[in-house]
């Protein structure tokens, strides 16, 4: 298996799917500050957008959860 193959490889692989939950739950940090300072300044727009997102974040994880499981031992890049 060629490096190419691979590297385009990687997203569906174990170590790919952690990258893309760890940035994942970064952006996590983000919306929290949100929430924070819209509750602060009572802010009813910028609440509900952050808690939209902050669904949409816990949802994502869910899938990538999911496609984690679902890779198993059936990782690309060992194989």
């Amino acid at each position: 298996m060629s490096a190419l193959t691979k590297a385009k490889g990687f997203k569906k692989s174990k170590s790919g799917t952690y990258l893309s939950m760890a940035a994942t739950a970064f952006g996590a940090l983000g919306v929290a500050k949100r929430l924070k300072q819209a509750r602060a300044e009572k802010d009813t727009l910028v609440l509900i957008d952050a808690t939209v997102s902050a669904a949409a974040i816990v949802t994502g994880l869910a899938i990538l959860y999911r496609e984690l499981k679902r890779l198993g031992d059936d990782d690309v890049l060992l194989g």
